[in-house]
């Protein structure tokens, strides 16, 4: 029986198990004893309270797209980021193959999180506080209540950098009640996973909640040539929040947050054959005869490839409430170390060699006032916020002496390090040319504030109808700077000089037809090519520049019943302007988006069935995105702009026949095109599509049987699928989407999961075994391409296998 015949079967065989028990839950629902207390269940079940427009609301009242993943999903995936989670939400795409440098794409827009010249288009907020750039953003998972993904513009609510939606991830607050939790997982690929849970009162009105986390994986990866791992890992970290209910009026939050994260990089697999003769791979490289990173090994030669981050964050809340509303106060500071050291020419040949290195400090602040209030006609929120960041960033490129040499030889025809030692050694004079280290840098700070006004009223102008109006200002003000400082080779320099004062580079220039000395050499800058940089060599340049918005959205819903609601929202999105950092003196304008959407909500079946569905059209200008310039001899990022449109439709659904079964349902397609873009190789995409996939859905469904004094069984299932990327002419140079002969980027992927879980009959002890990627679906993901121009090299970057695990939980 071949492979794809059995996933066929297994996906018929748990299609048919999971239609089996809604058949037998369907008819003990019919039965006249059972049926009071199963709408009872259900009833209570469907009740789903966010806080999406920042005050408590049902789901099925809000006004906006949203999709809710609650903590038994979390629990049920055994999900320890959001990167765990994005294969379930259709329209959201987290690319956090290296958690440092994260990107989030939802709705088709995103940008990668590159250089500190920009800002992402997705903002994630931790309990309300913004959580700043990819690289403090992908935390681990501690005490995570729910998760709401809010699509389409976020900005007049949420605030900065939310044209695309915003992702809010609400934690558990410390309660008066003693309780606590023990859970350890064990899996293949040398997966060990710990974390608890302490929450006690202090006293009748103080309380202290303590979570902890322990993750740590031996890495599915390892090295062909030497058998080290490749990409194991570990993850540390706390969280303790301390709530104190200061008088009858008034409460504080008081939390903090420690995260350590040390792994190895991101691993590439080389899919270029080196010739057998000169070991040197193809030049320039033949798309056409690229290998399937599946058939090749893994092997590097990088040392200290490591991603580190160490981060720490506090945040105060006080609520005092008022006659009239309440008055919230939320002060916050982050603060974040990362380094990202990865493979890029995918092979372990120093003549070949070539590595990035992304170091970054940042620390942000933040202070929010929050007005609230309501009347039996109108809802209101109202405030202000301050948002400083600093931040530092060195952008590294490492090759060394014999890999320059190679470089050398493609663009100038001559090994010139190669011949020079040749002739160091026909004179016997003791110097070693190659590989030595040679190390390239590009430095940039950045201050950024931000200050913004808004406010939000919703007017219940009738029992049915209800008008809403919100409205933000913003100003951001940023200060940048770029430093491309000459080369470092301290090493190879002083050889060169050995040589120098020995007069054979001089007699080895004059019989090249060249001339040569120890600061013509040393001079040599490969990795920064274009002219403003080149022109700029060794200069500190400074820019500064502000921008101010006004973002507006508006509101119609309508209950045509108590159990039916339609909507219509225009809302406009915002994102400051930024700097291209690897480019002196180059700055773009902030972006802008106006969407239009409009949906219905119902609930049916007494509320054990409900559906939501929307459609839209947004209007995207200005768009900022990192873009890989291949035009150069080794490739840099660059920041450029376009102007797309985009047309969709939403429609998710959740299903409670019973207390014990439940179903949900989520889709997503989208029609996305540039209006006006010209890529930097000057590729004209104009009216082409910009990548996204079409279609997406994910469905689910769990099922608890009672055991009686034996406990309890619950079964769950989660599948989610996305759609073929829609490749256009410049796709293959970016490297994440294509068709070549061997493997395939951006065709469509499917992921399930399995959960089985037994509670212990109250519920202390549990024991569960989980499969993600049960099918084990292997994609290629991307390629990296920063060789290619170099040298020939291309790597190529995989999806992970499947993980199986076991779970064992205590809680009292």
């Amino acid at each position: 029986m071949t492979y794809d015949k059995l996933a066929g079967g297994i996906r018929r065989a748990l299609l048919t198990s999971l239609l089996a028990s809604a058949a037998m839950a369907a008819q003990a629902q019919d039965k006249p004893q059972d049926a009071p207390q199963d709408k009872k269940d259900a009833t209570t079940l469907d009740r789903i309270v966010v806080t999406a427009q920042s005050r408590e609301q049902e789901l099925q009242d809000v006004p906006i797209a949203l999709q809710v993943v609650d903590a038994s999903a979390i629990e049920t995936t055994a999900a320890t980021t959001i990167g765990d989670l994005d294969s379930f939400i259709p329209g959201l795409e987290v690319s956090d193959g290296q958690p440092t440098q994260t990107r989030f794409k939802l709705r088709g827009l995103s940008t990668d999180d590159i250089g500190i010249g920009t800002d992402p288009t997705v903002g994630v907020y931790v309990d309300g506080v913004y959580a700043g750039r990819g690289g403090g953003t992908v935390l681990p998972f501690l005490d995570v209540e729910r998760i709401e993904v809010l699509k389409g513009p976020q900005g007049t609510l949420f605030g900065r950098n939310t044209a695309a939606g915003a992702i809010s991830i609400i934690t558990r607050r410390p309660s008066q009640e003693n309780e606590g939790r023990i859970r350890v997982r064990a899996g293949n690929h040398d997966v060990r996973h710990v974390d608890a849970t302490f929450n006690a009162p202090i006293n009748d009105t103080m309380a202290l909640r303590i979570n902890a986390l322990h993750d740590e994986t031996g890495g599915w990866l390892r090295d062909a040539a030497t058998g080290k791992r490749l990409n194991d890992g570990r993850n540390d970290a706390l969280r303790v929040a301390f709530g104190w209910d200061i008088s009858a009026n008034t409460r504080m939050l008081l939390s903090w947050d420690h995260e350590k994260l040390d792994q190895r990089a991101r691993p590439s697999i080389g899919i270029v054959d080196l010739d057998p003769d000169t070991g040197l791979p193809e030049f320039p490289a033949d798309p056409a005869h690229y290998r399937n990173p599946f058939d090749m090994p893994a092997v590097t030669d990088v040392a200290g490839n490591d991603e580190t981050r160490d981060f720490d964050g506090g945040t105060l809340q006080i609520e005092h409430d008022f006659a009239w509303g309440r008055l919230t106060s939320t002060t916050a500071w982050r603060h974040y170390e990362t380094l990202n050291r990865a493979e890029e020419d995918a092979t372990n040949r120093q003549y070949l060699y070539i590595d990035t290195n992304n170091v970054e400090d940042n620390t942000t602040r933040y202070q929010e006032f929050k007005f609230s209030g309501n009347t039996d006609r109108f809802d209101w929120v109202a405030g202000a916020s301050w948002f400083k960041e600093s931040a530092k960033q060195s952008s590294i490129v490492d090759l060394n002496s014999s890999s320059v040499d190679t470089a050398a030889m493609y663009a100038l025809g001559v090994p010139i390090f190669s011949v020079l030692q040749m002739v160091a050694d026909m004179y016997e004079v003791p110097v070693q040319l190659l590989g030595n280290p040679w190390t390239e840098s590009y430095d940039n700070t950045l201050q950024s504030t931000a200050y913004a006004a808004f406010g939000d009223v919703i007017w219940h102008a009738t029992d049915k109808l209800n008008l809403t109006f919100g409205l933000r200002y913003t100003r951001d003000e940023k200060k940048f700077t770029w430093y491309n400082g000459y080369h470092s080779a301290d090493a190879l320099n002083a050889a060169l000089q050995v040589l120098d004062d020995a007069g054979i580079l001089a007699a080895v220039g004059q019989d090249a037809g060249m001339p040569l000395s120890a600061e013509m050499l040393a001079a040599m800058d490969l990795a920064f090519q274009d002219p403003i940089s080149m022109a700029n060599k060794g200069v500190l340049n400074r820019a500064s520049n502000s921008w101010s918005d006004v973002s507006p959205r508006f509101v119609v819903d309508y209950h045509l019943s108590d159990d039916t609601m339609v909507f219509a929202s225009l809302a406009k999105g915002y994102k400051a302007g930024g700097y291209n950092a690897f480019s002196p003196g180059a700055h773009f304008e902030n972006e802008e988006v106006w969407n239009f959407e409009t949906g219905i909500k119902r609930s049916l079946a007494g509320g054990r069935f409900q559906f939501e569905a929307s459609a839209y059209r947004y209007k995207y200008d200005n768009r900022q995105a990192i873009w890989l310039d291949t035009t150069q001899v080794v490739p840099r990022y660059v920041t450029n702009v376009s102007d797309l449109t985009a047309t969709g439709a939403e429609f998710s659904a959740r299903w409670f026949p019973t207390s014990a079964l439940q179903f949900d349902f989520n889709l997503g397609w989208i029609d996305s095109t540039y209006d006006r873009y010209v890529t930097p190789e000057g590729v004209d995409l104009s009216g082409k599509p910009t990548g996204e996939p079409q279609l997406s859905y994910a469905l689910g469904g769990s099922y608890r049987m009672e055991l009686g004094e034996a406990g309890s069984l619950t079964f769950s299932g989660r599948h989610g699928y996305r759609g073929a990327s829609r490749c256009n002419a410049s796709s293959n140079t970016q490297g994440n989407c294509g068709r070549y002969a061997a493997f395939r980027i951006g065709g469509a992927s499917n992921r399930t999961d399995l959960f089985v879980q037994w509670r212990s009959p109250q519920e202390a002890w549990s024991v569960a075994a989980y499969a993600n990627n049960v099918f084990d679906h292997r994609y290629v993901t991307g390629l990296n391409q920063y060789g290619t121009t170099v040298f020939g090299t291309v790597g190529a970057t995989i999806s992970e296998p499947r993980q199986v695990g076991l779970e064992v939980q205590y809680r009292y």
